[in-house]
């Protein structure tokens, strides 16, 4: 297979082409016995291998073929290279200059343009690389060098360091060094352990969904954000991905608070700017210094993420370092209480904690030179130092003691802190294990130096905070790009972080209940040991090690939430789902996001200026728990959807798992804070309103239209089991629309009427035929099709658009008739236009078009709407006054005529409207008692409508409706005589030739006469001139027979309803908005159709807007309930 053939080029003297023109020859392997080459015609020629002449053009100004010639240069593989549009393909330049010249796919070389051949697709596969994420690309990111682009390297990073490491440092952070202690001596272990188990099996069922939408292909830029969208849709995915955003951004608010809680109140005290005079204004002094302090660093942190993300980066060890060496102190502390508990003594009075920052030693007195003196403490709770001072009676009655803060693991404490000790606001923190004589007057225990509750505390409220201690867990699917088998590392580094994590929270929970107090348990900020950290003081070697450790920590942790959330915020903008966001998708020449990064440190202030870490953990637990919440729905949804596509590496998933974990996190979402629950899914509802409203429409191949389509697939089959029962019927409209030369809709009023009948519900097909073949009018039939949908649009019809090709436009209304819609979605109505310009038509066919759809849509029991004078109907911005709607009921036909007018007042141009029912009665009618019987049925039917019954006498035909229907006919009889064709002409004339010559000889004889003259060889000038003697004869007599004619009697009667019917229409509805009235059937035999259309044009006569109503056989209204 490597001998190839080459073009030779012919000397083009005589035979030259065209200028301009370039010969391109390929032909196959010489291996079949014959070889195909096709010139620009489409003709095919063969020739037998072996032979080696040329076919030449027989003609000698033909064009020359060019020749050739065997050539046995090797064949290259790959050297196909197509022009490719492809999210994988990046074409170059030098890749769209070249063109396809290989020999083994000759037979494919015409879809080279549009489909590649499969070595080149691999070879662009295999060089594909996706760029790192994150603030990688822009840390690398060279001003200097321009233009110029470095080499991209592979991504690297495995299992533990690209995805267990980041996600254990952001699982671990300020919640466990700041508030588990506390949550541990309020819950006790038993509910501290549920929360803990509670959360954890969330986030660990939420990361078994997640790994397996990972796994199910690359996740680019975006993480969770892309997840999320891909899977459930641009609305979903814009909606929980901005959730998400706001979710890591009040992340950074709870950090920094975090740091300067540790600043503040562990590090240097004394920096506090305000400082509270008296005690009960302690905690507003500190809320104060917080969101100073707060500001402060959001600023400061903000310029450090804007001026160098890269020393954010590189920090990021150092800070994951301090988290370790600070668990590792914990258990180091945990076990050596063990052989030697640390000293941390909390004094007690009575069984009431005490501050002890304001005293040094527990003693209400002690001994100084053989003299008993008070003590710093006797001062805070009498009014002086001196021993006969007035003191506060529980004081006087109760002793102080101290108790050791550390007992230790061998202490039997853990039976004391198994139950929860919950209470509200200003409740103090006391050990029932001691005894105690309470006082009669507690009004002044809030301003001696007691330990309170700052705020109540129950469940729930514990939940919520502890849960921003488990997120963290898209870190590994954020950094996908950067790792070296992201379908492996993501799921075993997520689930082993968090089994990790899990691990450590459940034995700090235990170990902290069984070595800690509960006294200082429950107190939060370490006020009974000096104002250290409580978890400080059960570390090893020194306290300090956790309160820097925890520092750092929560420093890095608000670093890499405001580097990380502007990024998600400008992968939302750059999507274009949400318009208004748009501007944020800009940056720096880096791609820095620097707006992004703005409006985050706007939204994080506010978090700061909350001030409370306790207040602002419950809110982004919520935003959190929707974005699990949406990970879990869109696995399960996946998986129960089984889409074709969805083929996770994972297999250790179920969509049970995944509806769990979506359960789990709503409950959670209610069980943290049931307002703030409300909150975040209405501000989640609004933006997916917003983006389904007015965002850009995108195809993602989401989980959401694979359930619709599965939905209605499941509707479908149902709808197909029976017909629909009476009660649910609706009209499900046809709407056969014609469009110009130019495929622009003729008339858009149907449209109109379309939507003013529907009010937006049920089914709506808009049809066109186009005449020709769909290989000549593809490009018209697309055209058609776009501006069909453009009008619907601006007629805000909903529905469907089905233009049809076929070779002539009957039969591709009648496929339309009988094709359209999909099992019980099928349309049951058809609406069309009044073919006004009939008459003037040179052409028959439309006419017949018209009649045979009528026909039509009766054999196939469709009801049939015809609008006469529809471009003089209201559109959908009018609005019509007072008038009526005319309703002139002749037949019963199931029903439509009463229906219509209703359906029409539902929307607001007919909405003012009243309805009017004529109905029709002959002379031997009870004409009261039948308007009294139509009253009572629309009384049954629900139907306002004012009723006139009109009677119709047995009248004589009069002259006028004889010479009417004489005319009638006339016209058609002359219309018949002038569509002749031509041989039928030519034929006619030799027989009234014939007639006139020979009386004598018998029909047969004529006829076979005729046909030997019509196939006479005669001469072109004798020929013309017995053509036109023949018309002139063959005139004379048509014109005598017309004037001789007597209108048909049939015709007479029919002519003669439509008459006197028309008089009394317009009579009482002329000045009506609208006029609904029966269709006549079309007679059955087809001689008469042209009779037909004058009866329909009589009746219609002097009304503007009628609707012909024809129904199709079947009862579609019931007084039934």
């Amino acid at each position: 297979m490597g001998e190839r053939f080459v073009v030779v080029p012919v000397d083009r003297g005589v035979g030259v082409a065209a200028e301009g023109v370039h010969w391109d020859a390929v032909v196959a392997d010489p291996a079949p016995d014959t070889i195909s080459s096709s010139s620009s015609g489409g003709i095919v020629e063969e020739k037998e291998a072996g032979d080696d002449s040329v076919f030449e053009p027989q003609d000698p100004n033909a064009v020359a073929v060019p020749i050739l010639e065997y050539n046995r240069e090797p064949n290259k593989y790959g050297d196909g290279v197509p022009k490719e549009n492809s999210p994988f393909i990046n074409n170059t330049d030098i890749d769209k200059g070249n063109s396809y010249d290989g020999t083994n796919m000759a037979l494919f070389e015409e879809e080279m343009e549009s489909n590649p051949m499969v070595s080149s697709l691999l070879n662009k596969l295999a060089n594909y690389t996706n760029l790192t994420q994150g603030a990688q690309e822009h840390e690398e990111a060279d001003d200097d060098e321009g233009p110029k682009k470095k080499a991209v390297k592979s991504p690297q990073m495995g299992t533990f360091m690209g995805v267990y490491l980041p996600c254990l440092q952001n699982i671990l952070g300020v919640i466990l060094f700041l508030r588990l202690t506390w949550i541990v001596g309020t819950a006790g272990i038993l509910e501290s352990l549920a929360s803990v188990v509670l959360c954890c099996s969330c986030t660990m069922l939420t990361a078994i969904s997640m790994s397996a939408i990972a796994t199910n292909g690359v996740v680019p830029a975006g993480g969770s954000y892309y997840m999320i969208s891909r899977s459930l849709g641009p609305e979903f995915g814009g909606a929980v991905g901005l959730c998400f955003y706001l979710g890591t951004t009040f992340a950074g608010s709870m950090y920094i608070l975090g740091t300067i809680e540790i600043l503040l109140t562990y590090i240097v005290p004394q920096a506090a700017i305000f400082v509270a005079e008296k005690k009960e204004d302690e905690v507003n002094a500190l809320l104060n210094n917080m969101r100073v302090y707060g500001t402060c660093c959001l600023a400061l942190m903000s310029l450090v993420v804007f001026v160098g993300v890269k020393y954010v980066n590189k920090l990021a060890l150092v800070f994951l370092a301090c988290v370790i060496l600070s668990i590792l102190s914990i258990y180091a502390g945990v076990i050596k209480t063990i052989f030697e508990p640390p000293d941390f003594p909390v004094c007690m009075l009575g069984n009431r904690t005490l501050q002890n920052t304001n005293f040094d030693s527990c003693l209400k007195t002690d001994f100084v030179n053989n003299m008993t003196v008070t003590t710093k403490l006797w001062g805070l709770f009498c009014d002086g130092r001196d021993l006969n001072a007035t003191c506060n009676e529980y004081f006087v009655n109760n002793n102080v003691t101290l108790v050791q803060g550390i007992p230790g693991l061998k202490s039997g404490v853990i039976s004391e802190n198994m139950w929860s000790t919950y209470g509200p606001l200003g409740m103090l923190v006391e050990n029932k294990e001691l005894s105690s004589l309470e006082a009669t007057d507690n009004s002044q225990d809030v301003y001696l130096p007691y330990v309170f509750n700052d705020i109540s505390t129950f469940f729930t409220l514990l939940v919520g905070i502890y849960f921003p201690s488990v997120t963290g867990i898209m870190a590994g699917s954020n950094r996908s790009g950067d790792l070296r088998d992201a379908q492996k590392s993501i799921p075993i580094g997520t689930i082993l972080a968090i089994a990790t994590t899990s691990f450590i929270y459940v034995t700090c929970v235990v170990l902290f209940g069984a070595s800690i107090e509960g006294v200082l348990l429950r107190d939060k900020f370490g006020d009974s040991v000096k104002r250290n950290l409580v978890i400080g003081t059960l570390s090893w070697p020194s306290p300090w090690v956790i309160v820097i450790g925890s520092f750092f920590s929560c420093c890095g942790a608000g670093l890499q939430s405001l580097t990380g959330a502007p990024r998600l915020l400008q992968a939302i903008a750059r999507d274009g789902i949400v318009p208004f966001l748009q501007v944020f998708g800009h940056g720096k020449a880096n791609g820095e996001p620097t707006w992004a990064l703005v409006l985050t440190a706007g939204i994080c202030e506010i978090g700061i200026l909350i001030a409370s870490l306790d207040a602002v953990a419950p809110i982004l637990s919520m935003f959190f728990l929707m974005c699990y919440l949406f990970v879990n729905l869109a696995c399960a949804l996946q998986t129960l959807l089984r889409t074709p596509n969805w083929r996770p590496r994972f297999q250790y998933y179920h969509w049970a798992l995944s509806f769990l974990g979506m359960s789990l996190c709503l409950a959670l979402m209610f069980i943290c804070s049931w307002y703030y629950a409300i909150v975040a899914m209405a501000i989640a509802s609004c933006i997916y309103k917003y983006i389904e409203y007015r965002g850009a429409e995108k195809e993602w191949g989401d989980g959401i239209r694979g359930l619709s389509l599965n939905a209605a697939r499941y509707a479908l089959i149902r709808l197909e089991e029976a017909p629909p029962h009476t009660k649910n019927w609706r009209p499900q409209v046809l709407v056969l629309l014609n469009v110009d030369s130019d495929q622009g809709v003729k008339h858009p009023r149907l449209l109109s009427l379309t939507t003013q009948l529907k009010a937006g519900k049920g089914l709506t097909i808009v049809g066109n035929v186009l005449e020709g073949t769909y290989l000549t009018k593809d490009t018209e039939s697309k055209k058609a099709e776009l501006n069909i949908k453009s009008a619907m649009s601006a007629e805000r019809t909903k529905g469907f658009c089905h233009v049809v090709v076929s070779s002539n436009l009957r039969d591709g209304v009648s496929h339309l008739i009988q094709s359209a819609g999909l099992g019980g979605m099928k349309h049951n109505t058809i609406l069309m236009a009044w073919p006004g310009t009939w008459r003037q038509s040179n052409d028959p066919q439309s006419w017949k078009n018209f009649i045979e759809t009528v026909r039509e849509s009766t054999a196939t029991q469709h009801a049939l709407l015809v609008a006469k004078n529809v471009d003089s109907f209201p559109t959908n911005q009018d609005r019509l006054g007072e008038g009526t709607i005319d309703v002139w009921w002749v037949v019963h036909d199931g029903g439509l005529l009463m229906l219509l007018p209703f359906l029409l007042r539902q929307h607001k141009v007919w909405r003012k409207c009243k309805m009017r029912i004529f109905t029709v009665a002959q002379m031997d009618d009870n004409s009261i008692q039948m308007k009294k019987d139509l009253q009572m049925f629309l009384y049954h039917l629900r139907l306002d409508a004012e009723v006139e019954v009109v009677e119709m006498h047995d009248n004589d035909i009069s002259a006028f409706t004889y010479e009417k229907t004489l005319v009638m006919e006339q016209r058609s009889q002359m219309l018949k005589q002038m569509q002749l064709s031509r041989t039928e002409r030519e034929r006619e004339a030799q027989l009234i030739h014939d007639r006139n010559t020979a009386s004598h000889a018998t029909i047969n004889d004529k006829a076979e006469g005729g046909l030997d003259r019509v196939h006479m060889t005669w001469t072109k000038e004798k020929l013309f001139t017995e053509r036109n003697r023949n018309r002139e004869c063959n005139s004379n007599v048509v014109v005598r027979d017309l004037f001789n004619m007597k209108p048909n009697q049939s015709n007479v009667r029919r002519m003669h309803t439509a008459v006197k019917l028309n008089e009394m229409v317009v009579n009482k509805s002329q000045g009506a908005h609208l006029v609904l009235l029966n269709m006549p059937g079309p007679p059955s035999n087809r001689g008469g159709d042209e009779n037909y259309m004058e009866f329909l044009e009589v009746l219609l006569e002097g009304l503007n807007r009628v609707l012909l109503v024809r129904g199709g056989g079947r009862e579609v209204i019931t007084i039934y309930s």
